[in-house]
């Protein structure tokens, strides 16, 4: 018997009997444990709970046991999920996007207009971090060696006399 080799069927492949993959009983089929799908999707283990609960990762199959049995599509939406978070995209709208994905005929343009409002908010939120920074630079200069007895940093923090966090055109509803 080869290294790392075992006569066992690996536990990541089950033999299906009750549900079928295609409607063949008895295929074997590569599932994966809600931890192995965490981890290959780079998620933690209650984000999947999470996104189960509020419908936009399908149920997934039971083992005899009761435990989740997820199949490789789980970990696809799961990472589609991840990167579209990633990129900012809210619940909804990633719901929205997987409305769309799974439709007969894909809506591009409702897809590019999504889009489009995303780079708005990243273009908003750039504004807003580069005001906030311009303001902390000055706080930082104003501090000088940071023996001041009321710290510049702290009362600039405390004001908003100069646009930090003032919504801009792009970021209003």
């Amino acid at each position: 018997m080869a290294c790392g080799s075992s006569w066992e069927t690996p536990s990541n492949v089950i033999e299906a009997t009750t549900r079928s993959h295609y409607g063949i009983k008895g295929v074997k089929r590569h599932t994966l444990t809600i931890g192995r799908l965490a981890r290959q999707a780079g998620v933690n283990l209650e984000t999947v709970r999470y996104y189960e609960r509020i419908g936009i990762m399908p149920d997934p199959d039971r083992t005899e046991g009761g435990h989740r049995s997820y199949a490789p599509e789980h970990a696809e939406r799961l990472k589609f999920i991840r990167r579209s978070r990633e990129l900012g995209f809210g619940i909804e709208t990633i719901r929205r996007l997987i409305s769309l994905g799974e439709a007969e005929t894909e809506s591009c343009c409702e897809v590019r207009d999504m889009a489009k409002d995303q780079i708005a908010s990243i273009d908003a939120k750039i504004s807003d971090l580069t005001r906030l920074r311009r303001v902390l630079q000055r706080a930082v200069v104003d501090c000088g060696e940071g023996s001041e007895v009321s710290c510049p940093v702290i009362r600039e923090l405390g004001s908003n006399d100069r646009g930090i966090g003032r919504p801009t055109e792009a970021s209003r509803p």
